[in-house]
């Protein structure tokens, strides 16, 4: 029985090892989540609620505040040690009434 233990575990051991060489080899890491970013231009200032951009984009993928007001990010952003990576962030600023009172849009992805 021992030895069947000390099996296992190592192929186990032996089966992250590959998994972690994989990752580095490639040199490819994700963050974030993958958004529509094709909605941002139905963001309307002023007008959009929470509610609104959640029916639009989900669940943010961080939250925060700034200058006191809740700030919405929707984040997908893929980096390369071997090539270009792309990114695309959506900010939403929203006001105490929580509708948005601003919003920035980055992206490194070409247009089609």
């Amino acid at each position: 029985m021992k030895n069947i233990t000390f099996n296992v575990q190592k192929v186990v051991r032996t089966a992250a090892l590959i998994v972690l060489s994989t990752s580095f080899l490639s040199g490819c890491m994700t963050v974030g989540h993958e958004f529509p970013a094709g909605q941002v231009s139905s963001i309307k200032i002023g007008d959009s609620t929470q509610n609104d951009i959640t029916n639009l984009f989900g669940t943010p993928w961080r939250t925060g505040v700034e200058n006191g007001l809740k700030t919405w990010t929707y984040g997908d952003y893929h980096y390369s040690l071997f090539g270009n990576g792309n990114s695309e962030d959506l900010v939403i600023r929203f006001n105490k009434h929580d509708v948005v009172s601003s919003y920035t849009f980055n992206s490194t992805k070409r247009s089609k």
